[in-house]
């Protein structure tokens, strides 16, 4: 025998006994919460995309407001409340964002946890592990659904419908 347990002639994937099958079910199933990853990185697009809204219209906001526009009284204050609006929702927008990257990077752990654990490269991976990040990364994503739900009602809610004329 050879000083690490196992003959000579034996490779240590050799001692691991994986077969393609079941190296393609491991993968498979490692593979698996991936599609949730597509759902984080699309709400990451489309909660980006307010932000960058929500920071146009700021600026121009800001503009208007602090350059050499001649307003209205009612037209100063209206901008002075739509920017405390603005910032509140490029706040939520922030933490949104910051929920669903945590969610992707839980979810890419439970998916490196999924394969060791399956393949058995890391006989330390306890199964808890790969519950807890991929609890977490769903806990982690609906909180970003949420907060993204809770932007959306405050937008509607801030919308300028009655703008007064300049």
């Amino acid at each position: 025998p050879h000083k690490h347990g196992y003959l000579a002639t034996e490779t240590p994937i050799a001692l691991m006994n994986i077969s393609i099958d079941a190296l393609t079910s491991n993968i498979q199933l490692a593979l698996a919460p991936v599609f949730l990853l597509t759902a984080v990185a699309t709400l990451v697009g489309a909660i980006s995309t307010r932000l960058a809204r929500t920071v146009d219209r700021m600026r121009f906001v800001q503009n208007a407001l602090y350059g050499d526009h001649a307003l209205s009284d009612k037209l100063r204050m209206h901008y002075e409340i739509e920017l405390r609006e603005f910032k509140m929702r490029g706040r939520l927008c922030t933490v949104a964002i910051f929920f669903n990257v945590l969610s992707g990077v839980l979810i890419s752990l439970t998916v490196l946890e999924l394969f060791f654990f399956q393949t058995g490269s890391v006989a330390l991976l306890q199964t808890g592990y790969v519950v807890a990040t991929f609890v977490l990364g769903l806990i982690s994503f609906m909180t970003s659904l949420l907060i993204v739900l809770a932007e959306v009602v405050h937008a509607y809610r801030s919308a300028s419908w009655d703008m007064p004329p300049s």
